[in-house]
């Protein structure tokens, strides 16, 4: 036990060396990139540690943010592991508990007076109607798998190298993979751009367009590219335009196009749709606009838990203020009876169901198919997704 101690206590020295430089300010996966070369004494195994605890720190959320770390870490890790060391040391008591179900570990600790389910998640009034509250907020406490789209005259090439590399998957679409998360995908050389790596909802979230060949689209908010590859995998022959407010994503995005091997031939513009763009677009018409909004990504949290803590309550107000007003400009250049597909990756019914009240409202839109992709029990990311029509 004593071998055991010395070992938890030099991981909870790491742990709270990366948690006192973090300053939230930057993806947590960027900050400990950096933490990790500036202490190279740290060895594989400390390193994979202190992400993991790191990590499943955030997971809670909002809740006991007062407790002094090792105990928000310790309740941290009994919640989100089946096996803790940690809680083995500071709560031998709770360890026989430790491989129960979640739902079971959550029952044990509400009978040991911790109750903390509704904190998790703090801005859980503002979730669109259709969530389920209890198993989102749930959702958190386990880390989301990973998901690949493959190239349609790839899937045996790919299922080969996989398997060669000992990597499981699991084929949830026809083209669609769930993999482990941390799976090493960029070892596999033989397989390079014949896959994107795309969470399961983000593949579906096009589902609601009605793509034919031959049509004009517009990815309005292309940034590098991800929905644009997913709708020329759905109809090549296309005539595609992308845009976005940043020239050196869309330069990123030439990139990923050229690694993908798409043929399609695209134009770009940089288009900041918060202002008019009327002098660059002209007579721009299209049959089909994608507008994958800027929003409060709430909806993948669960791959970015310390988020929950970065993000104040106001912002959700804000980003449905841009979302109107960058949506309202797009839907100008639609042609008459062209859809306009609106994405977000929130859970947040005023950047979800308000916005779309309010184009069908201001913008002479009719609703013709809104889904909510609710990903929390499968291991995914939850977004939104509707078509509405140009009357």
């Amino acid at each position: 036990m004593e071998v055991k101690q010395k070992k938890v206590a030099q991981q909870f020295r790491n742990f709270e060396k990366a948690l006192g430089e973090y300053r939230h300010d930057e993806p947590l996966s960027r900050f400990l990139t950096r933490f990790y070369k500036s202490n190279k004494q740290m060895g594989s195994s400390d390193r994979r540690m202190t992400s993991r605890l790191c990590y499943n720190y955030f997971r809670i959320g909002g809740a006991t943010f007062q407790e002094d770390p090792l105990q928000r870490l310790i309740l941290a890790e009994f919640l989100c592991e089946s096996v803790s060391d940690l809680v083995d040391v500071h709560r031998s008591q709770w360890s026989t508990h430790q491989q129960a179900p979640l739902p079971d570990k959550i029952g044990f600790l509400a009978g040991q007076g911790i109750s903390f389910e509704d904190d998790i998640f703090p801005f859980h009034r503002h979730l669109s109607q259709a969530i389920d509250k209890k198993a989102f907020c749930r959702s958190h406490l386990v880390q989301p798998d990973l998901f690949i789209r493959v190239q349609k005259h790839a899937v045996a090439e790919v299922e080969a190298e996989l398997a060669k590399n000992a990597i499981p998957f699991d084929k949830v679409r026809p083209y669609s993979y769930r993999l482990p998360n941390g799976a090493q995908l960029q070892q596999i050389k033989k397989i390079e751009g014949l896959f994107e790596v795309q969470d399961l909802s983000s593949q579906e979230s096009l589902d609601v367009a009605e793509i034919e060949k031959g049509q004009s689209w517009w990815d309005a908010c292309a940034a590098s590219g991800g929905k644009s590859l997913l709708l020329l995998h759905k109809e090549p022959n296309l005539q595609l335009m992308v845009s976005d407010i940043r020239l050196s994503v869309l330069r990123n995005l030439d990139e990923r196009f050229l690694q993908a091997n798409v043929k399609t031939h695209y134009r770009k513009k940089v288009l900041d749709l918060t202002e008019d763009v009327d002098h660059i677009m002209q007579n721009e018409r299209f049959d089909g606009i994608i507008l994958d909004a800027p929003c409060s990504g709430s909806g993948t949290w669960g791959r970015t838990p310390e988020m929950i803590k970065q993000f104040s309550e106001d912002k959700i107000r804000d980003f449905s203020s841009l979302q109107r007003n960058i949506t309202k400009r797009a839907a100008d250049y639609l042609k008459k009876n062209g859809q306009l597909v609106y994405i977000t990756c929130s859970v947040f019914r005023e950047e979800n169901e308000e916005v779309i009240d309010y184009l069908e409202k201001e913008c002479g839109l009719k609703l013709e198919e809104l889904k909510l992709i609710a990903g929390y029990n499968r291991k995914s990311d939850s977004m939104f997704a509707a078509r509405l029509r140009k009357i």
